[in-house]
């Protein structure tokens, strides 16, 4: 699978736990997670390629508690080192 799939797969599943995506110019800085005006941000690095994007959805969802209540796509859940549900 190409790492496009696999962030659009990373993309959908966050959604599906209540995130919403923003895409950002960070420079290759840190992104991560933060929650205003009642919703849940994930800033996504347009700086950084598709895997290193996928990794730092899976940084945010792999603290997320709720996580382990939903079915983690078999290849995303090898790829952040996690066990399915």
């Amino acid at each position: 699978m190409a790492p496009v799939d696999f962030l659009d797969q990373a993309i959908e599943l966050a959604q599906s736990l209540g995130y919403n995506i923003r895409y950002e110019y960070l420079g290759g800085a840190s992104s991560g997670f933060c929650e205003f005006g009642g919703k849940r941000w994930i800033f996504v690095d347009v700086a950084l390629n598709s895997l290193e994007q996928i990794d730092q959805i899976g940084t945010v969802l792999s603290s997320d508690p709720a996580i382990h209540l939903v079915e983690v796509p078999e290849k995303l859940a090898e790829y952040w080192h996690m066990h399915a549900a």
